[in-house]
């Protein structure tokens, strides 16, 4: 069950860091599922890292560091693959 909820909590991180993230993004819903569980995987590592990890009610750090990990994971993706919008000229 938790391989179940760590790919909603990566779509939907994921989709979060799409949302943040400027200009168009050429990728499909599973690559942003992919990179979004290895947000969410980044995120709460960190959040550990930093003492964060646990704190009462939601989690909004923990959040915020896994979008933020996403959307470095996104633009590394996009880089390396050349689908970002800076070869569009």
């Amino acid at each position: 069950m938790e391989i179940i909820g760590l790919i909603i909590f990566g779509a939907v991180i994921g989709a979060l860091a799409r949302l943040f993230m400027k200009g168009d993004q050429n990728l499909g819903i599973l690559w942003t599922i992919i990179l979004g569980v290895l947000g969410a995987l980044a995120g709460y590592w960190l959040a550990g890292v930093l003492g964060v990890d646990d704190t009462g009610g939601i989690d909004w750090i923990r959040w915020a560091i896994s979008v933020v990990a996403a959307i470095l994971f996104i633009s590394i993706y996009l880089g390396i693959t050349n689908k970002g919008s800076a070869r569009r000229r």
